[in-house]
């Protein structure tokens, strides 16, 4: 099995470009290792009452837990990092008016845990593959990422419709706390086995297109008294936001009313169209506007017709 171990190149260097050809790619020291120092502290206490998961998938020797921005405010910083954020719109925004958070979530491989089952996220939505990106995935090491503690494997050449699994080994992506390992939905990859005596941990953030259910329901997450204290940014990330054309809204309006107390019980729908929308509708008011009669209806028509016969009889 190959290793692309880090390498101190600048975080944007590129960086477009390799994530395009290759389907993934690291960004080196893009957050202080303290920040994540921190991070892991915070996340302590959880990890340890955080009971085994259940099943071959996630994995029987792997522990997992989400809500990471009500756990961890902290963790703010990484979904919000410029960098990662660039990325993220650069490959999701051809495809949506809007990105949302997919999941945010923590993950403990502990001594002994064989190698996750090889897999594309974005199979979940069972869309059309070949062309667009449905998300954008980003691991945040914890702990450092090493080949023999399982750090993620993935397959080159197999996104974007791409095989790459056809008896091709993987590379077992390499890094450090403060990295920042991108990869897009539609490449094959998977936790690496754990042949260590220590824990391997790390946070997966995933973005994906505006319109499609995400991985966690961030709803139920951070519902609205949570979501309250968030920057509007990050509120609207996690869904306190529309997706034009009217996709999320509540009662007919943007979500966000939620943020600011209860709601009227009445509400007024308001559009919330993408500007195309915008300019056929306009286009479409215009021409019923030249064909409407004028305001007083029929009679008024009548009488117009009636003074035009009278000159031409006079």
């Amino acid at each position: 099995m190959a290793t692309i171990a880090p390498r101190k190149t600048p975080a944007a260097t590129r960086s477009d470009e390799t994530l395009r050809r290759q389907g993934f790619c690291v960004l080196q020291d893009v957050v202080p290792g303290s920040r994540i120092e921190d991070i892991s502290r915070s996340l302590h206490p959880r990890f340890a009452a955080t009971p085994f998961c259940q099943g071959g998938f996630y994995g029987p020797r792997t522990k997992r837990f989400g809500g990471l921005l009500k756990r961890a405010p902290a963790v703010e910083s990484l979904v919000r990092n410029p960098a990662v954020m660039r990325l993220v719109r650069a490959f999701l925004e051809p495809w949506c008016e809007t990105v949302q958070l997919n999941l945010t979530q923590a993950l403990e491989l502990h001594p002994g845990a064989p190698a996750q089952f090889p897999h594309r996220d974005q199979d979940m939505w069972r869309g059309p593959t070949g062309e667009l990106e449905y998300l954008v995935n980003v691991m945040w090491p914890i702990t450092p990422f090493r080949a023999e503690n399982g750090a993620t494997l993935i397959w080159p050449g197999s996104h974007n419709g791409g095989q790459g699994d056809g008896g091709q080994e993987p590379v077992a992506i390499e890094a450090d706390p403060g990295s920042a390992i991108i990869f897009l939905g539609s490449i094959l990859h998977g936790a690496g086995p754990n042949h260590t005596d220590a824990v391997r941990r790390g946070i997966i953030v995933s973005y994906c297109l505006g319109w499609l259910k995400p991985y966690e329901n961030q709803w139920l997450t951070y519902p609205s008294d949570v979501a309250s204290a968030f920057d509007p940014e990050l509120a609207a990330l996690v869904g306190y936001q529309q997706h034009r054309p009217n996709l999320g809204n509540y009662d007919g309006q943007c979500p966000s009313i939620l943020l600011g107390g209860e709601p009227p019980d009445h509400l007024a729908a308001i559009d919330a169209l993408r500007p195309d929308q915008e300019g056929a509708l306009s286009e479409f008011l215009r021409q019923q506007t030249e064909q409407l009669p004028p305001v007083g209806g029929i009679a008024e028509i009548e009488r117009g017709r009636n003074k035009r016969e009278v000159k031409s009889n006079g």
